[in-house]
């Protein structure tokens, strides 16, 4: 029982951050940060705006867009590596938030790849009749994880010198912390019609490469699990092994993709869209390349955005959904990769 869109929505908060503006706060520039990766801007969120604020925000606008009453909405996924608890999860809060507050909720993390994982979820729940009219929601607030604590400074707020000792942690960072924004999306998914809909997915993990990315602070190693040497040693922040990331990314997402076309029996250049997550211009077009895709096929925002993580394929499916390049019929294939590592693929006909 294939499952398809009837609804889309994104948020984004507060202005943009840009790349000079990254460089009030550390040693970074433009010219460093876009040929690596392809982002110019990012949003972030501010003191005390968490996931699920993001998120209700963009699921008002998808429930708006299907049509429908939020009521009509009898489960919620919500994908998230930035939670506002350690418990509970963001998903209950969304719900009460959105008016909804009985309706089952379940979290999910699977970082970025999260977009594959969650359609094959909510296909399992509609095809099974626990659900009619699932809501997925990704949304991350990476703005608690940023290097720097002179968040006036960075948004131009105030023009105070930042101590020498601030802008030298944030430089030590810069490698990760520049790659990520903050934003949420929303997709309200139904039963499709006849030979519409979700088509496949395919998915995939290994923990053997954690550390390719991933925040090492101890949490529940640690007693207790907020000791304060998570923070002296600077653990709670993100690392990246970034050749390794970007080799693993590029050979599995080929992979995978490969796969499930063959799976499908469906030759590459009939597939009309490559929607892919937004971590890196570089890992996108080096998958492309491998796959023979034209550049035309597989869509960025990532200029715009960064890599919002669990929310990037929910934004880039609601742009082009309101702008008119998604159009009925048409055959898209979406991609993601993750820390976990997690990733996957599927293919679905609009």
């Amino acid at each position: 029982m294939p499952i398809t869109i009837i609804g889309s929505g994104h948020f984004l908060p507060g202005e943009p951050i840009t790349n000079d503006d990254l460089s009030r706060v550390m040693q970074t520039s433009d010219d460093w940060i876009r040929p690596r990766t392809g982002i110019a801007q990012r949003h972030f969120a501010r003191e005390g705006e968490g996931v699920s604020d993001l998120g209700v925000e963009a699921a008002k606008r998808a429930v708006e867009n299907a049509g429908i009453a939020a009521e009509e909405i009898d489960f919620i996924i919500f994908a998230t590596m930035t939670p506002e608890h350690v418990y509970p999860g963001s998903g209950c809060l969304l719900g009460a938030k959105l008016g909804i507050p009985r309706v089952p909720a379940l979290d999910i993390r699977q970082q970025c790849a999260a977009m594959p994982y969650a359609f094959q979820l909510a296909e399992g729940l509609v095809a099974s009749r626990a659900a009619k009219t699932v809501l997925v929601v990704g949304a991350d607030a990476h703005a608690g994880m940023m290097p720097w604590e002179d968040w006036d400074v960075l948004r131009g707020e105030s023009d105070r010198e930042v101590s020498e000792e601030a802008y030298e942690k944030a430089t030590r960072h810069r490698g990760v912390s520049v790659l990520f924004g903050d934003g949420a999306s929303a997709l309200v998914l139904r039963e499709a019609p006849e030979g519409r809909g979700l088509l496949g997915t395919q998915l995939h993990s290994d923990g053997r490469s954690y550390e390719h990315i991933y925040v090492p602070g101890g949490m529940f190693t640690k007693l207790p699990y907020a000791h304060p040497s998570v923070y002296e040693s600077e653990s709670y922040l993100p690392v990246m092994k970034g050749r390794d990331l970007f080799k693993s990314a590029v050979t599995e997402l080929t992979r995978t993709v490969r796969g499930i076309l063959d799976e499908h029996d469906v030759d590459a250049s009939t597939v009309d869209w490559y929607i892919a997550h937004q971590a890196n211009d570089r890992i996108n077009n080096a998958v492309r390349n491998a796959l023979g895709v034209e550049a035309e096929k597989v869509p960025s925002n990532i200029e715009r955005l960064g890599n919002t993580s669990a929310a990037t394929i929910g934004i880039l499916i609601d742009e082009m959904r309101r702008d008119g390049r998604l159009q009925e019929g048409q055959l898209l294939c979406f991609l993601a990769l993750g820390a976990g590592l997690n990733w996957g693929a599927a293919l679905m006909r609009l």
